[in-house]
């Protein structure tokens, strides 16, 4: 018997939290919902219009700057859900490629931390998305950093460098010292550079997805948007893209921005669920866009 959508939700967002403790295993305790406040967490920016910022690391021919929002509270990093107009039907689906300073040699013995099929399915079916990238995902692979970052139809924003934590305790990974948050975003977004991407994308997604006031005061000087999520796509280890699929259909809202991820070895029928996704949601009216597209909306 098929377990039902409620029920998938929970166990999915437990397997979430071993996914973002490094998408290769990992341990900690069940993040809790995207849209519940976190402890220490500030409430969501008020209504801003946007200001244009350009991309963290800005190249010659890079694309027009993108809109971020406003500081938060005391000039704390602000932080993106959901676009805030509800009656456009359009979705953001965002993908972690994610890979930890240490991971090097489980790439070298062959375990793949990427997933080219899953970009070029997206571009098969005309896709637009925003892949959150570690700086270390970009050295291991720098020719489909490249080939992603120079794409129209994707942009790449800052997953940090190696995926540690900026609070903790998150799920065991190593936590990072809160004085090198800026140089840890510089460094990843140098990774990015070095591989040729063009569309960088001034956004950043804590690792795990845990913060609090102190992380967000430590990743000011890096002047970027925090984008979290509010659809958890359960795509984590999962073995049936059927369940994946119809996890996200079940939570998709207009302005809703999907967490997902680009890696193989812990994500391993994403793209397959990606096949079910985008058909029944264009089925259903929605449009897809970068999160750039939700900003401010």
């Amino acid at each position: 018997m098929t377990l039902s959508v409620a029920v998938r939700k929970a166990a999915a967002a437990a397997v979430l939290g071993a996914a973002l403790a490094g998408c290769g295993g990992g341990t900690g305790s069940s993040p809790k919902p995207a849209n519940e406040a976190r402890p220490g967490s500030p409430p969501a920016p008020a209504p801003a219009s946007p200001s244009a910022a350009p991309s963290g690391s800005p190249q010659a021919g890079a694309p027009a700057p993108v809109p971020v929002l406003p500081p938060g509270p005391n000039g704390l990093t602000p932080v993106f859900e959901r676009a805030k107009q509800h009656s456009d039907k359009t979705v953001a689906l965002t993908f972690d490629a994610d890979m930890t300073s240490d991971q090097g040699p489980r790439a070298a013995s062959g375990e793949r931390f990427d997933n080219p099929q899953l970009i070029s399915s997206l571009r098969a079916l005309k896709v637009p998305a925003t892949i959150f990238m570690t700086g270390r995902w970009a050295e291991e692979y720098p020719d489909q950093a490249k080939a992603i970052g120079n794409d129209p139809n994707f942009e790449i924003a800052n997953h940090s460098y190696s995926h540690h934590a900026f609070k903790s305790p998150c799920y065991g990974l190593p936590a990072l010292d809160g004085a090198a948050a800026k140089a840890d975003v510089d460094r990843a977004f140098a990774a990015f550079r070095k591989a040729g991407a063009v569309n960088t994308v001034p956004y950043f997604r804590f690792p795990g997805g845990c913060y609090d006031d102190q992380a967000l005061r430590a990743l000011s000087p890096a002047k970027v948007t925090a984008v979290q999520w509010d659809v958890v796509s359960g795509d984590a280890f999962a073995k049936d893209p059927d369940a994946v699929a119809e996890q996200v259909l079940a939570g998709v809202k207009p302005g809703s921005v999907v967490v997902m991820h680009c890696t193989r070895s812990a994500a391993p029928v994403t793209e397959q669920a990606v096949r079910n996704i985008v058909p029944e949601l264009r089925k259903r009216g929605y449009r897809f866009v970068k999160v750039s597209d939700l900003i401010g909306k």
